[in-house]
This record gives structure tokens, sequence and C-alpha cells, in this order.
């Protein structure tokens, strides 16, 4: 018996940029998401759990998830020890009635943060009802050069996490299968970090569809198997000439969600 899974579809905060975060709940509003992903980042109101609060109250959406400040351009955000950010953004999520937390793999210059990163990970886990999703990256490139920016690895599956979330931007950037590190993350496998790419050295975040990752394939995997995790939007709209422009590349994504969620045309074992 096929069954229809229990995944809500969130817009992430980072969709809008440069638009603020305040925009990102209006949007989702708007468009019928069911949730937002809050990408914490230098936007004051990411940053801050009561407006955040009032955000949500206000238009009606949850926060289904909180993406730790783990960029380059959020090393100072809530501090700069990475710990505290793990623990700030696990609050916030308690806070705020979150399941998940998203974690990148720590940059190689963080030497302690990350020999301890896979044991702190599981350690952080314990201690709540959260849970840390960490994320897959990819090789950082520049023409012939490739430098290996993540530690442990930019793959989670080579370590031993107990929850994963699936970026398919980034499986297009690393020139990774997306459904062969899905299978390798099995059943940790519990957020999904939904857009598309053509596997240039570039993470695209087009809408998806608009590249060569198996996007549709995976939702309809997820519908068939009864992904009940959070499948968020995570695309790249800055290039919009207008907010009408961002809305409807936006809508154009849920809608592609939606109807490959409602298709579960995927066979266990094939």
């Amino acid at each position: 018996m096929v069954r229809i899974p229990d995944a809500k579809v969130a817009l992430s905060t980072a969709s809008v940029y440069p638009e603020s975060t305040a925009t990102a709940f209006e949007i989702a509003a708007r468009l019928g998401y069911d949730g937002v992903e809050v990408m914490v980042w230098t936007d004051p109101v990411s940053q801050d759990i009561e407006a955040l609060r009032r955000l949500s109250d206000y238009h009606g959406v949850p926060v289904l998830a909180v993406h730790a400040p783990c960029l380059l351009i959020t090393q100072r955000v809530w501090s700069t020890d990475p710990w505290v950010k793990l623990q700030r953004a696990r609050n916030a999520a308690e806070k705020l009635g979150a399941s998940t937390v998203v974690v990148h793999p720590p940059f190689r210059w963080q030497r302690n943060y990350a020999r301890e990163f896979v044991r702190g990970v599981w350690r952080m886990e314990s201690e709540t009802d959260v849970r840390f999703a960490v994320e897959n990256m990819y090789p950082w490139r520049y023409r012939d050069r490739e430098m290996l920016a993540y530690a442990p690895d930019w793959d989670p599956t080579k370590d031993d996490y107990r929850h994963f979330t699936v970026d398919l931007s980034h499986t297009a950037t690393s020139r990774s299968d997306a459904l062969e590190m899905v299978d390798r993350m099995g059943e940790r496998l519990a957020h999904i970090h939904l857009a598309d790419g053509n596997g240039s050295n570039k993470d695209e975040h087009l809408v998806p569809g608009r590249g060569s990752q198996p996007c549709a394939e995976l939702l309809e995997r997820l519908a068939a198997t009864g992904f009940d995790g959070h499948v968020v939007v995570e695309v790249n709209t800055r290039r919009a000439m207008s907010a009408a422009e961002r809305e409807a590349d936006l809508a154009e994504a849920l809608a592609f969600t939606r109807l490959h969620l409602a298709s579960p045309t995927w066979v266990p074992g094939t």
C-alpha cells in the first residue's frame, strides 16, 4: 500500500534574499507554504526569537526549522564560537516549536570544532528532541583546482550522524549522484533542501525542474516511502527583476513540490 507522506513544504527565508526575513513570512503565507525555515544570518530579525515568533503568529506560518549560522558571512553571528551558535540554534528551535536544526560540516580551518564535531552533534541531540540534520556540501573549485573546504568531509554520509539534510543544489555542485547519496542516508534522512543545479562550479539553487538534478524522482520516492520530515524550498531569486518575478518563481517551486509529492510512482527495491 502506498502512503502519501506527511511531509510539510516550507520556504527557506534565504529564498527571498536580498529581501528580508519578514518578507519571507509574508510570501510564504500568501503562496500557501506550510511553514518556513529560518536562515540565521546578518538580518537582525533572523537572530531574534521574539521577532520571529511575532511574525509567525501574525502570518499564521510556523517555523519548522532553524538553519544555524554556518556561512562565511555569518562567522560573527550569535558568537564566534561555533558550539555557541549551535546551542543558540537549538534554543531558538525549542522556543519556536521547530523540529530541526540544519547545520553544515565545519570549515577545515576550524580545527578544534571539526575534531569534535561528530561527537558534539551526537551529544547535543541527546539533550533535546530537536533533530540536528547535518547537510551535504561540496568541494570548492576554481578552474582546474579543487579545495576541500569542509571537515570531517563535505559528504556527511562518510561519518556517523543521527540525522541528515540532503541539498540537491549541493549534489549538483559536488557532481554527486543525489539518489545514491539519499540511499546512503537511508532512514536517517530527516530534511530536504529542494533546489536544482546543472553541475557547475557555482552553488546555483535553481527552481526545481530547471536543472539536471532528480528533484521529481526524489519527491516521488519520499511520497512512496511515507517521508514525514520537511521539504524546504531553498532557491536563489537574487536575479529576479521584480517582486512579482520572485514570487512567481517561489510559486512555481511550491507547485512543483506539491505535484511530485502527490505522485508516489517510485517502487521500493527498484
